[in-house]
């Protein structure tokens, strides 16, 4: 370990002085060290220059795997020092499915589990566990994860959604009459509108409208009038009771998402005891929501 940390220092300060400066070492002790590290390594992981060193292309990519390391290391230590009893699960979250939906819900959890501590991070697609310091996330998609367990949470139903001034403005009374709107697309779900009124019986060719990376941010603009945009019903349920955003078209059938919540976790973590606590806490939080309810 001493010898990765003074690795990591002399890589990220670029300078075996400063890096001798920050751990409190001299400067003759950090250069042995680099110098041990690259005999076991076999590979010169810096390119010495006169009275300074620079990074090799090998020593680069060493370095930014041993940052990553170094990195889980002291938040696994951080996360046992601030809970050493009931231990920390890494989450990663959907934006408005963590705020809306899970951020509520979580005092339920820690009520049922005082000893675990919870720490949320963002992610908006799929990565991979072994290169992110995340015991589990939150997958919206199609049950499928390269090198992860799903778990299946709840599905969804959608209604097209916008400000009261729109629908007075358009006077919506079939799918069609939407396309007189701009549409609002999520490009997470780029086929989502066509999906819509392929379920509607009705074929549309020419859908324009605005891109939107956000969920939130599509539904502020459907609120400011924009146009309208296709949203899960339960996670803008205070949208429509505060009459902020209306269903378009209240009178037809609400249409389930082809896509379905889940949590993922890499195999590495199916008995780590805060993610069975969660887990099991998370099935009984969505029973609710299975096979397309709508209700909490």
């Amino acid at each position: 370990m001493s010898l990765l940390c003074a690795f990591e220092a002399s890589a990220r300060l670029q300078s075996f002085t400063a890096a001798a400066s920050e751990l409190h070492l001299t400067q003759s002790a950090v250069s042995r060290q680099i110098r041990a590290l690259e005999e076991r390594l076999g590979t010169a992981l810096f390119v010495r220059e006169r009275q300074t060193v620079r990074l090799s292309a090998a020593g680069q990519a060493y370095a930014q795997e041993i940052r990553a390391a170094l990195v889980r290391i002291s938040n696994a230590t951080l996360g046992f020092r601030t809970n050493p009893q009931g231990g920390s699960l890494n989450l990663a979250i959907l934006p408005t499915f963590g705020t809306r939906w899970l951020a509520p819900r979580l005092p339920q959890f820690f009520s049922a589990h005082p000893g675990i501590t919870i720490n949320l991070t963002t992610r908006l697609s799929q990565f991979d566990f072994q290169l992110e310091a995340v015991d589990a996330a939150i997958h919206f998609g199609l049950p499928h994860w390269p090198g992860a367990e799903l778990e299946f949470l709840m599905s969804e139903t959608v209604v097209p959604a916008c400000s009261p001034d729109v629908v007075d403005r358009h006077r919506f009374a079939q799918p069609q009459d939407l396309l007189r709107a701009p549409l609002l697309h999520l490009a997470s779900r780029p086929d989502a509108w066509r999906r819509w009124f392929g379920s509607q019986a009705c074929q549309v060719s020419d859908m324009q409208g605005m891109l939107f990376d956000q969920f939130a941010t599509a539904a502020q603009a459907a609120i400011a009038g924009v146009g309208v945009a296709l949203l899960p019903k339960f996670l803008i349920q205070r949208e429509l009771q505060s009459g902020d955003l209306v269903q378009a078209l209240p009178q037809l059938p609400e249409v389930e998402s082809a896509e379905r919540y889940y949590l993922a976790w890499p195999n590495s973590r199916s008995s780590y005891p805060p993610l069975l606590a969660f887990r099991g806490w998370l099935q009984e939080a969505s029973q609710g929501f299975k096979d397309g309810a709508s209700k909490p």
